[in-house]
């Protein structure tokens, strides 16, 4: 899936993505319960890389996906758990493990060489790593 495909996935399961200058934050997403939607906020001044524009936008859509949303005023612990439920489901859509594997087969083993082929950040590529060696994202402790 290429970035506009993944803008297209997104509106396709209802969810309403714009774009918006925003002072301190990338991007956020958000659930309105008395409209009953879901809706991603970009600020596209902020991405580097189509593929931190893509990482992005893929994080911000498994929050709508997992109904994954927190506040301000939530417990730092829910907020994690919330944060690694998104990524968890970012990894599987656009990470799966046979396509790993398979990249592996290839050759294709080094961190910022799969993350070129699938079009994600490097950091995605070592979280997909940790998630389907140890289980978990906690990068930090393995890689």
């Amino acid at each position: 899936m290429n970035l506009y495909e993944l803008y297209d996935f997104a509106v396709d399961q209802g969810i309403d993505v714009d774009w918006y200058t925003m002072p301190f934050a990338k991007s956020f997403s958000i659930f309105i319960p008395s409209l009953d939607r879901r809706a991603i906020a970009l600020d596209p001044w902020k991405f580097e890389t189509v593929a931190d524009e893509f990482t992005t936008l893929g994080h911000e859509v498994g929050h709508c996906m997992t109904y994954s949303f927190y506040n301000r005023w939530t417990a730092c612990d829910v907020k994690k758990k919330h944060e690694n439920r998104a990524d968890k489901w970012e990894i599987e859509q656009f990470l799966p493990l046979d396509a790993l594997e398979a990249a592996a087969h290839e050759g294709c083993t080094e961190v910022w060489d799969l993350a070129e082929r699938f079009g994600v950040t490097e950091d995605l590529v070592r979280k997909a790593i940790c998630w389907y060696k140890h289980g978990n994202l906690a990068v930090d402790q393995y890689l």
